[in-house]
Order: structure tokens, then sequence, then C-alpha cells
């Protein structure tokens, strides 16, 4: 005659196979796209997505301008830090908000180290550039590094970014540097 286990031996295997299915599917969703900052070169341009990628570089937007300056796409919701003579030295995916400044040519008013942005979330290396709408707009990235989307029905400025390209964007957008908006 067969010994049948005790109700506690199949409890805790089913719990040892769930933790086993959680873990399997976390690490597959670990090891899914993410947002990466990479260095410009001359290269076709990157297609529009709605949260930052890891596609190849792309190029500088023509009619963006010339000499030292942030130049942001709206359509490709990508930002580049462009030299003195007109070379990308970063360009990165962004997470824009829902109020957009207008195509054309600024300069960076204000700076801010960090405050609470517009949609609650605790932000830092904040680069004031616009005001659209009655709503500041500026460069920043979440203390925390999320990049949720904004809240329904919120009205948001933010043009955020990952940490590391919230740094960069801080060091290189002094007060003063032309911002450059392209369609």
């Amino acid at each position: 005659m067969r010994a049948v286990p005790a109700p506690k031996v199949w409890v805790a295997a089913l719990t040892v196979g769930a933790i086993a299915a959680v873990t399997v599917l976390a690490v597959q969703a670990d090891k899914g796209p993410r947002p990466t900052a990479t260095t410009a070169r001359p290269s076709a341009s990157a297609s529009a997505s709605p949260k930052p990628s890891a596609s190849a570089p792309a190029a500088v937007p023509d009619g963006s301008g010339t000499g030292r300056r942030i130049v942001y796409s709206l359509g490709q919701r990508r930002v580049w830090l462009v030299d003195e003579s007109d070379a990308a030295r970063r360009t990165f995916g962004v997470w824009p908000g829902t109020v957009a400044p207008d195509p054309g040519t600024y300069s960076v008013v204000s700076r801010r180290d960090a405050t609470t942005g517009s949609d609650g979330v605790a932000i830092e290396n904040i680069v004031y550039f616009a005001t659209e709408s009655g709503l500041n707009i500026a460069f920043s990235n979440a203390v925390d590094g999320s990049s949720p989307p904004p809240a329904s029905g919120t009205q948001t400025g933010g043009i955020r970014m990952r940490k590391a390209d919230g740094s960069a964007v801080w060091t290189f957008g002094s007060q003063g540097t032309t911002v450059v908006v392209v369609s």
C-alpha cells in the first residue's frame, strides 16, 4: 500500500512551483528591451516609438541650427547634445510630457537641482527652456529612475529621461544654452 503525502507536502510543492514560475517570468521580463544612451554618429533617423529605444544612433535632424545646442525632436522623442562643431556628442530617447513646446529656438532660462514634478514624481536635473499653455517645459529625470506615463488628464511639461541622460543634459545645458525643438 502506498502512503499518501500529507496536505502540507502538496501545499509546499505547489508553492515551490509557483515561485519557480514567477522567477522564470521575471528573468524573461528582465531580458526585454531597455532604453539606452548612445553616442551619435551619422546614420539613418530612428523611427518614433512610445518610449525610448535602443535603436541605432540617429543623425542630428536637418534644420536644427548650427553650433552648440540641445536638439529635441517631438516626432522622434529624442534629444541630441550637439557641440560647437555640429557633432552630436550624445543622443538618447525621452518620455515627453502631455504638453509639448512649439517647434522653434529657445534658450535654457533656469535650472533646478531637484523638486516635485507636476505629476507628483520627485525629479532632478531640471533644465527649463520654454512655457506652453501656462506650464514650464523642462528636461528632467525622476530621482528613482522611473518613467511612468503621466496620469490620465494630468498636464505635464516635463520631458523625462534616464538618470544618466538627465545628468548629461544638466552638465551640458547651462543657462543660456540654445535649445532647438523640431517636429
